[in-house]
């Protein structure tokens, strides 16, 4: 599985690199350390034993009918071509492409009450990935960023920790995942590549095959030694190489690390927890979510494109999209929960929008974003249960209606976030960081 797909706006890959990894929110290591270093002592961040978030997106939007809101009742053309299967929760149906998740519902609530009036991917993706509408229309093709991402403000708040990005993403960035106006120290590191790959390996998380490990720490060693002789700056000059130095060690502490070094190596994972997740590269990159969550890394995004299902909607679902999605998804869940991870560790599932009620003539669904399915669970999230509800045929949410607003509010909250601050652009000009919402208070039951 290829897991950057295009959507019906037809970007990519070459689209990311062409528009610059600057644009879209990504950042070579030793650019964003470095920039994260000045943030974090300008802001004289402390780093507590925090809640931290594993988001999956699925861009393109999923459906809510194929996944956790099926409607075995309504018409053909509506209900699609799979069945409803019973869940852990008597009297909760989930779509048979979801086995695993609907015996282990037990663990995890879906909310499927969250709705908004965006269509067009650029303007649903900025909305849920930042809780903030557009400020103007924005059509498929657009690369948004008028307000921060949720990862991004995650990192502001927190700075660096332990010699890890705070906010990463997996293998590529949301066309909302960036900073905006906060800075492209807040940019996720992009984690590429296949964690199911033999040789995988992260850029920038290891020392050049050209340097060995003894000759890189001895280069340092004579670099401290060189730092320690009286630099030849006036009395009260600001010294431009302190802020380089300080990133500078970071990066060293960092391809040095043992802790850095181990968090990225999936070898030393049990075969079978490999296989709980799944040996493809979805599942791995899950895996690895998790073990960046265990040392510390706040916000990590996995991202998976592809969910565009204009066409060949029940084809691709049965081809390995719905395996996948669910196997991952338990997997991590489970995990979580077996290492006592669960409680300090937020999992959200979701994309921009839902799909469309009626099955088209290419036998797939469009764009619809009256009606979506989220999944969420721990940081306290009570399982085995359904937030909202959608009507008889899932055209609406209809019960409990909640807002991407209530779903940044809600977020943020978990992880210790004042979601109603203030921010400041690099114009002065005072911007809510979620103006308006409110929590959705089932998940703080």
């Amino acid at each position: 599985m290829n897991s950057i797909r295009t959507n019906c706006d037809g970007l990519g890959r070459r689209d990311f690199l062409q528009v610059g990894f600057a644009s879209v929110g990504g950042l070579a290591l030793s650019d964003l350390m470095a920039m994260r270093a000045e943030a974090a002592v300008a802001k004289g961040k402390s780093s507590p034993e925090q809640i931290n978030c594993i988001l999956i997106w699925l861009d393109g939007g999923p459906s809510h009918y194929e996944t956790f809101d099926p409607k075995p009742n309504a018409p053909q053309e509506i209900r699609g071509e799979f069945k409803s299967i019973p869940t852990s929760v008597p009297g909760v149906h989930f779509c048979e492409t979801m086995p695993l998740l609907a015996k282990s519902f037990d663990k995890f609530s879906v909310v499927r009450s969250i709705c908004h009036k965006d269509p067009n991917h650029g303007g649903g993706n900025h909305y849920m990935m930042t809780g903030s509408p557009t400020p103007v229309p924005v059509g498929c093709g657009a690369f948004v960023s008028f307000h921060p991402s949720i990862g991004s403000v995650v990192s502001r708040e927190r700075g660096v920790r332990g010699g890890l990005p705070t906010y990463m993403s997996m293998p590529s960035v949301s066309r909302s995942g960036g900073a905006h106006f906060l800075g492209a120290q807040h940019a996720p590191f992009v984690v590429g590549g296949d964690p199911n790959s033999k040789g995988f390996r992260v850029r920038d998380v290891a020392i050049p095959q050209a340097i060995s490990e003894g000759r890189a720490i001895g280069r340092n060693q004579l670099r401290a030694s060189l730092d320690n002789l009286k630099r030849m700056t006036e009395k009260g000059a600001e010294d431009p190489t302190l802020g380089f130095d300080q990133s500078y060690i970071q990066g060293m502490e960092l391809v040095t690390s043992p802790m850095a070094q181990a968090a990225f190596d999936l070898s030393q994972e049990p075969a079978e927890t490999r296989k709980l997740y799944g040996e493809h590269d979805f599942g791995q990159r899950l895996l690895l979510a998790r073990r960046l969550a265990e040392v510390g890394v706040s916000f990590s995004v996995v991202y998976w494109g592809g969910w565009d299902h204009h066409r060949g909607l029940f084809k691709s679902f049965k081809d390995g999209y719905a395996q996948k999605l669910d196997q991952g998804i338990n997997g991590l869940i489970t995990d979580l929960d077996l290492r006592g991870m669960l409680e300090n560790t937020l999992v959200i599932c979701l994309g921009e929008f839902g799909r469309t009620p009626k099955v088209n003539k290419d036998g797939g669904r469009d764009h619809w974003p009256g009606a979506m399915s989220v999944l969420m669970a721990g940081a306290g999230i009570p399982g085995g249960q359904i937030v909202g509800a959608t009507d008889p045929k899932g055209y609406y949410a209809s019960e409990n209606i909640y807002s991407p607003e209530d779903f940044a509010v809600s977020v943020y909250t978990k992880l210790g976030i004042d979601p109603h601050q203030l921010l400041h652009t690099n114009t002065g000009r005072p911007v809510q960081l979620v103006n308006g919402g409110k929590p959705i208070k089932e998940l703080f039951a």
